[in-house]
């Protein structure tokens, strides 16, 4: 009998992302990924004595603007509070945080997990600084003060999620979320979005909670997907073990991280609780205080969310679920679909073409089709003609082709220099052709005649292929049903 069938895993997520203003939380050094170690830094990033820090007004807008895009409440009145901790990548050994007054209060994503739709709630968000980066060498640990006080908001889910299908669905929808706002790139070989896992276990229909452990900085949905995977079997097999003693003796509440080549989860340290942090509100800083026209003008400006883009997709250009979901999950894709819609509007085909042909063409360069440096309008204006049969789709290939290898091509004018893409719609050149394989196909003819429609599908493939695709199809079809119906 399976685990899950027993048992169900309950997990909550805090994910955090860094958000893409252009300087940090509570100081004026630069948000910038990439340079030097301890370039980006100031006198607040380090701990200095003395210096105080000064809230980024952009920092609050953007984690408005979220809260607004998942329905949550924004309190009128929040605050900062000191977290304390020591450890060398926090310079000041406190982090600033909101604990008991957060920005965004509730809210709700609605995801599709494998077919099935569904609804996790959060708990709330808050914003708060980034530490540092510890880095290791051969012979000694550096650390790098950039990434300090960088602005973070930390998205807390309900635990109400039940599998690690569950859990990646939800986490890449906050990133859409985060993207389509345009509150962070969301990039995570870049720590843009990292993910702490909260995992427990109970029987099948048990209320309540057990003892939960704690994944620590996943930055992969994959890796998520493993660990909650492996966490999960790892509690199952506890309490199978032992299942008389008290649950609290059985899993141990722990902080733990993710061994990729064991794909087990190990742990790292006992729990800590809010009382381990002492936290206490930051004297340094004054309440964030909100007025309602502030809050709704910016929610009155929000640009379309994921949700409102795949309906659109599904409802007026007939996309199919999968379709619009492979689009709508990568806004650099969907954005592009977007601007080559503008020159084609035959949404279904234009998609296809984007996602099958060009993004295939390109994915070995290691480029996103969108920086690939093919305009999105040309790939509209193939699409359009193919539809207004300017050529046929085989030709339509093999500019897509020259396309990938001359980028800055547009398809009009690579048709109009290659005789080869030409396409055939007089009549007198395509009739010897329809001629000459239904000569050579006799028995072909006859199954057609049998009833069999695979036979006259098949005298099609061969005239075309006779042309090289130059044809038009339709008149193709045309001259070959007459002629059929003569015999």
């Amino acid at each position: 009998m399976s685990q899950y069938e027993l048992y169900e895993p309950v997990i909550g997520l805090e994910v955090h992302v860094q958000l893409n203003t252009r300087t940090k939380l509570f100081s004026s050094a630069p948000n910038r990924f990439g340079d030097e170690p301890n370039m980006n830094i100031g006198i607040v990033d380090t701990g200095q004595p003395g210096a105080l820090p000064v809230l980024n007004q952009e920092a609050v807008r953007k984690a408005v603007m979220f809260g607004k895009a998942v329905g949550a409440e924004i309190p009128h009145y929040s605050r900062f509070d000191r977290k304390s901790y020591f450890y060398p990548d926090s310079p000041r050994n406190f982090q600033i945080t909101q604990f008991d007054h957060p920005i965004v209060i509730g809210g709700k994503v609605v995801v599709d997990v494998e077919g099935t739709m569904k609804t996790f709630h959060l708990e709330h968000a808050h914003l708060e600084d980034d530490a540092g980066m510890l880095k290791h060498f051969n012979s000694f640990a550096g650390i790098d003060y950039n990434r300090a006080g960088a602005p973070l908001i930390e998205i807390v889910s309900k635990p109400c999620m039940h599998s690690p299908k569950d859990a990646s669905a939800y986490a890449q929808a906050i990133r859409a979320i985060m993207q389509y706002i345009g509150a962070s790139e969301c990039n995570m070989e870049e720590g843009q979005l990292r993910m702490d896992v909260n995992v427990s276990v109970r029987k099948k229909g048990e209320k309540g909670f057990r003892p939960k452990a704690e994944i620590k900085n996943m930055n992969s949905f994959t890796f998520m997907e493993w660990a909650i995977e492996s966490e999960f079997v790892r509690q199952v097999q506890a309490y199978e073990k032992n299942p008389d003693a008290p649950f609290e003796q059985v899993v141990e509440q722990a902080t733990l991280r993710f061994d990729i080549e064991k794909k087990q989860t190990v742990k790292m340290r006992s729990k800590e609780g809010a009382a381990d942090y002492r936290y206490f509100p930051e004297p340094d800083l004054p309440p964030i205080v909100l007025s309602k026209e502030y809050v709704d003008e910016i929610e009155k400006n929000l640009p379309e969310l994921p949700h409102e883009r795949l309906e659109r997709y599904t409802k007026e250009l007939d996309l199919s679920e999968y379709n619009a979901t492979l689009l709508v999950s990568d806004k650099k894709l969907s954005d592009y679909f977007e601007e080559a819609l503008k020159e084609c509007g035959n949404g279904k085909s234009l998609c296809n073409w984007i996602t099958v042909e060009f993004v295939g063409r390109t994915k070995d360069s290691g480029k996103h089709l969108a920086d690939f440096g093919i305009p999105a309008s040309y790939v509209g204006m193939l699409v359009s003609m193919i539809d207004k049969k300017t050529i046929t789709g085989k030709i339509a290939k093999a500019v897509a082709d020259d396309m990938v290898k001359a980028p800055g091509s547009s398809p009009e004018d690579i048709v109009k220099e290659n005789p080869d893409y030409q396409p055939m719609s007089d009549i007198s050149s395509i009739e010897p052709l329809v001629d000459k394989v239904l000569e050579e196909n006799p028995d072909s003819i006859q199954d057609f005649k049998n009833g069999k429609d695979k036979a006259y599908n098949y005298l099609v493939g061969q005239i075309m292929k006779l042309c090289r695709g130059k044809a038009s199809p339709d008149i193709v079809k045309d001259l070959l049903s007459k002629k059929l119906d003569s015999r």
